[in-house]
């Protein structure tokens, strides 16, 4: 449930359109009354963007006391010059907040391969100290989609204390660390290096376990800052509070995933461990014959069987040993096919918003859940006129 009217204390924020491609919000600051602790987590692309490189240098020290994100624009692929953009562009925004510009983490995200357009970036970016209002992250939210249709916001307490999400990212969606660009603000008082090991342990489970299309971004970011104001909360209920919101969140931007019209959620049980678990859920839920397939609401399961067979790496695969259902709609079960009566059933329950499949493994005790969506003629469309 989203509660936009919770805002952390000491938090300020402007989102406009400075013209890098339309007339939509396309540029935001986000910035805290006071010095943050402060985590991030990054792509593994080797074709990470400049903003990555200058973002992991000024969140080394766990501290942080702004954000400034545009979209439009991913500044991928474009040498010293877009580096040299990135560090003048931090350095205008620390210069309006007074602040030191290591303490400012940049984020770009759109068409890779071209220049930001530093000449509008410079006159929107003057000024905006002034236009810092509390509350109106939705605004923000707003201001970093590209594709996206809608602002993905939550918000939560924990104790006295409130925690903020907002995230974009609904096509390159295959994370390897984190995914799409996601920002988290509380006023909970919380150590670099706990918060450091909390949002680790949140971006496991949520948007490493989300895929939309298989490819892993060049300008993925997750960060956080903790500003202290609203005083210590149980680390726990922090823990758990993030790692719900990280869900939630990470569920959302599958669901919105480019042209989708369903939500995909494969669960793979009793593997031999974690990673087997995650690598056969990955390829069922990234297989483009398992989402054209539940698209169009064609209960041909054979897909999910060729999607866990081709997992051929893992040789302790066995077919008589695996059940697979949609729902609780059974289809396979160790080395047959269910009775051909449930296709009516299960071509009623492929017709839902929401497709859940499990699979035994048969194997062991552990088990993954990750989220995708499937695949439509407007994620063709959408991504055959990205640049236009």
């Amino acid at each position: 449930m989203r509660i936009l009217s919770m805002q952390p204390k000491g938090f300020r924020c402007c989102a406009k359109n400075v013209g890098i491609k339309d007339t939509t919000l396309d540029f935001t600051v986000i910035a805290s009354d006071v010095p943050a602790a402060a985590a991030a987590m990054f792509t593994q692309n080797r074709f990470c963007g400049p903003a990555i490189t200058v973002g992991r240098e000024h969140v080394s020290n766990g501290r942080l006391q702004a954000f400034v994100i545009n979209s439009k624009n991913a500044n991928v692929a474009t040498g010293e010059e877009g580096l040299a953009n990135v560090r003048e562009l931090v350095g205008l925004v620390a210069e309006e907040l007074n602040i030191e510009s290591e303490d400012v983490l940049p984020s770009s995200t759109g068409v890779i391969g071209r220049q930001l357009p530093m000449e509008k970036l410079r006159q929107g970016i003057a000024g905006s100290g002034q236009q810092l209002q509390y509350g109106h992250l939705e605004q923000a939210a707003r201001a970093i989609m590209t594709t996206d249709t809608y602002p993905k916001m939550h918000c939560c307490r924990i104790g006295n204390a409130t925690l903020v999400g907002i995230a974009k990212g609904v096509g390159m969606i295959e994370p390897n660390m984190a995914t799409m660009l996601a920002y988290f603000l509380t006023d909970a008082s919380v150590d670099p290096e706990q918060l450091r090991v909390c949002l680790k342990e949140a971006v496991e489970p949520s948007f490493n376990m989300v895929s939309v299309d298989s490819d892993t971004s060049t300008s993925d970011t997750v960060a956080i800052m903790a500003n202290g104001l609203a005083g210590e909360v149980n680390l726990a209920d922090f823990r758990q509070a993030l790692q719900d919101m990280c869900l939630r969140l990470a569920r959302e931007l599958a669901r919105d995933g480019e042209g989708a019209s369903k939500l995909i959620e494969v669960t793979v049980e009793h593997a031999l461990n974690a990673q087997q678990a995650k690598r056969v859920a990955k390829s069922i839920v990234n297989s483009p014959l398992v989402k054209t397939a539940i698209f169009g609401s064609d209960p041909n399961w054979g897909r999910i069987a060729m999607a866990i067979g081709k997992c051929y790496e893992q040789d302790t695969i066995v077919p008589e040993k695996i059940d697979i259902a949609f729902g609780c709609i059974p289809v396979y079960h160790r080395g047959l096919a269910v009775d051909e009566g449930h296709l009516s059933a299960l071509k009623n329950y492929l017709d839902h918003d929401e497709i859940a499949i499990h699979v035994s493994l048969g194997l062991g005790e552990e088990q993954a859940r990750v989220w995708g969506c499937d695949l439509t003629y407007d994620y063709v469309k959408i991504n055959g006129t990205y640049t236009s």
